[in-house]
């Protein structure tokens, strides 16, 4: 059945690759990936899938679904196509949107004799629109037994966690007055400054793990005007969204007291937060070995990884995920720059769009037809929605 698989994916080689290559060479940001989503869309309706889009109403998510000969498990694969603002596809969600395509062709052939069911998911705005966080919070997720995805990268490693994160906006109000007589005014930039101070000295009662980073927005317009309105803008990262939520409640008392030392009124605004990543250990194991059978040696992450964020961390606390990696590029190579957007197209990119399409279209065979892998993912699942 496995070579079937292979087989299919590789008779749509030309079409996944042109997939790819069209995302790459028209990159959309988030929540406006409107030829991204057509190309994908359009591929699996030629090919028997059931599309609803909009999705969730959201404009630019999708999904794909193709029935078994019954009722019995749902797998999800897990599209992203959004690009990085002034980089393109520096982060590869090219190759992302169309293996999830491509697996799905795979898997596509055998379904007529397989209980269960697959989909497409697409998801719009992984940086940082958050598409995930909104589908999960509609219910996208909550008639899926298992999510799988993957995501280029320059080693190959699976069970990778990720820190929970989230956008801050802090606003400081104050008000305009000639530098000659600042006592009649309110200094909203000293409020700002103020707010990192404070920060700094919260930082030594939050954990190792914990990571906070801001640039001032806005500052005033003129050195001899007391500026009445500051900004700054902060990423917070921590290893739980708990953890995180407890930093957010003491940003919120440090802008409190830079109001009353100050006078400046202030409003903080959080945006959607991302939760951390729960990669399930049965599944991804699923995954390694069907990689390693296709030729790609697979590890694990040190026990120093540095450790990013996504949106998938929000699927994980619903359903038992995965979000694996495969190298495009050498480790010296940075995500999220023009030499990771060029690996993104290049033959070894193409090469892990098809074989990453293989993979996943294994590991839902796997999960569909295995009964043992089915309960281990389960478990393993069930163990980590007690703690939260």
């Amino acid at each position: 059945m496995k070579h079937v698989i292979r087989a299919a994916v590789d008779e749509n080689a030309a079409a996944l690759l042109k997939l790819s290559h069209d995302i790459h060479a028209n990159p959309e940001l988030g929540f406006e990936e409107r030829k991204a989503v057509a190309w994908q869309t359009e591929l699996l309706a030629k090919n028997g899938f059931t599309i609803e889009h909009p999705y969730c109403s959201i404009e630019t998510a999708y999904k794909a679904t193709r029935k078994g000969i019954g009722v019995g498990p749902r797998v999800a694969l897990l599209a992203e196509y959004d690009a990085l603002k002034g980089v393109g596809h520096g982060c590869g969600h090219n190759i992302i949107a169309s293996a999830a395509v491509g697996a799905a062709l795979g898997i596509a052939r055998l379904m007529e004799n397989l209980v269960g069911e697959i989909s497409v998911i697409g998801t719009p705005a992984e940086e940082g629109g958050g598409g995930k966080i909104l589908l999960v919070d509609r219910g996208a997720f909550n008639e899926v037994d298992c999510a799988i995805m993957m995501h280029p990268s320059t080693k190959n490693i699976i069970g990778r966690g990720g820190l929970a994160a989230v956008s801050v906006e802090a606003e400081f109000f104050g008000k305009a007055s000639h530098s000659a007589a600042p006592e009649r005014g309110i200094n909203a930039l000293t409020a700002v400054i103020q707010f990192f101070t404070g920060i700094d000295v919260l930082r030594q009662t939050w954990p190792a793990t914990a990571k906070i980073n801001g640039i001032i927005t806005a500052g005033g317009q003129a050195s001899n005007i007391i500026p009445e309105y500051a900004a700054a803008n902060f990423t917070v990262r921590a290893k739980t969204r708990k953890a995180l939520l407890g930093m957010v409640e003491d940003l919120q008392k440090i802008a409190a007291a830079a109001t009353l030392t100050t006078g400046a009124e202030n409003k903080l605004t959080v945006d959607l937060v991302y939760a951390e990543r729960y990669s399930n250990k049965a599944l991804g194991e699923a995954f390694k070995a069907n990689m390693e059978f296709l030729g790609e040696q697979m590890g694990y992450p040190s026990p120093d990884e540095i450790l990013g964020s996504s949106d998938i961390g929000n699927v994980s606390l619903v359903t038992p995920a995965i979000h694996e990696y495969l190298s495009i590029a050498a480790e010296s190579v940075n995500s999220h720059s023009d030499a990771f957007r060029a690996a993104a197209a290049s033959p070894r990119g193409d090469e892990v769009v098809i074989k990453a399409a293989k993979g996943m279209a294994m590991t839902a065979f796997d999960f569909l037809t295995n009964a043992s892998l089915r309960q281990a993912v389960a478990d393993e699942f069930r163990q980590i929605a007690a703690t939260q």
